[in-house]
C-alpha cells in the first residue's frame, strides 16, 4: 500500500511540476531557438507515431501515372515550394525561418520514405490534415483528395527533376490566354492594345 501511495504521490508531484513550469512562462516558444534534444525527440516521436496511426487505412492510388505527376506540379509550386524547395533553390525565406525545418523534397534521401505504401499514406495525410505548430497547413480544407494525391505523386518524382523539367511540369496553363493566343480574329497593336479585324 505504501508503495502505491508513493507512486501516486510521485505522479502528483510530476503533474504539479509540469503545470508550474508551463504556467510560469519560462519555456521559450520562439521559432528561432531549438528544442532541447530530449523535447525534440519526444515531439518528433509523437508526430511520427500519430501520423502513422492515423494514415494506416488510407487507400493509395497509382502514383506512377504520368498525368497524376504532371497535374500535381502546379499546386506544388504554388503551395509547397516556398517551404519544401525546388530544383536549384537551396533556401527561401520560409524554409530558413521555420522551426522545425521543413523537409527538402528535392533531396532523394528525404523523399525516399514516400516511395513505400506507408510513406505515401503518411505524406498524403500530412498534406490533407497539416501538422500542428509546425507551419504545415491542412490543405484538405481547400483541396479535394485527387489534387492532394497528385501533389504526393509529384513530390515522389521531384528529386529526379532538373530546373527545366520542374519549370515545365509546374507551369499552370491559363485556358483564357491560350484561347486568345490562337484566336485568328484578334491581333495586338504596337502599343499592346487589342485590335479587331
Amino acid at each position: 500500500m505504501k508503495f502505491l501511495l508513493g507512486i501516486l504521490f510521485a505522479v502528483f508531484v510530476a503533474i504539479v511540476g509540469v503545470f508550474v513550469v508551463v504556467t510560469s512562462g519560462v519555456i521559450n516558444i520562439g521559432a528561432d531557438q531549438a528544442h532541447s534534444p530530449l523535447v525534440y525527440k519526444f515531439l518528433e516521436t509523437a508526430r511520427t507515431r500519430s501520423i502513422a496511426n492515423a494514415s494506416k487505412d488510407i487507400i493509395v492510388p497509382n502514383l506512377e501515372k504520368v498525368d497524376m505527376i504532371s497535374t500535381g506540379g502546379a499546386d506544388y509550386k504554388d503551395m509547397c515550394a516556398g517551404c519544401h524547395l525546388s530544383p536549384g533553390v537551396e533556401s527561401t525565406d520560409f524554409s530558413t525561418s521555420l522551426y522545425p525545418k521543413p523537409p527538402n523534397f528535392t533531396n532523394t534521401d528525404v523523399v525516399e520514405r514516400y516511395q513505400t505504401k506507408a510513406g505515401a499514406q503518411q505524406g498524403f495525410w500530412a498534406i490533407k490534415h497539416g501538422i500542428m505548430a509546425s507551419g504545415m497547413p491542412a490543405w484538405g480544407a481547400s483541396h479535394d483528395d485527387d489534387r492532394m494525391w497528385a501533389m504526393m505523386a509529384f513530390i515522389r518524382s521531384l528529386p529526379e527533376l532538373n530546373e527545366a523539367q520542374y519549370t515545365m511540369l509546374t507551369t499552370r496553363i491559363d485556358t483564357d490566354i491560350m484561347e486568345m493566343s490562337f484566336d485568328g480574329d484578334m491581333d495586338m497593336s504596337e502599343d499592346g492594345s487589342e485590335m479587331q479585324h
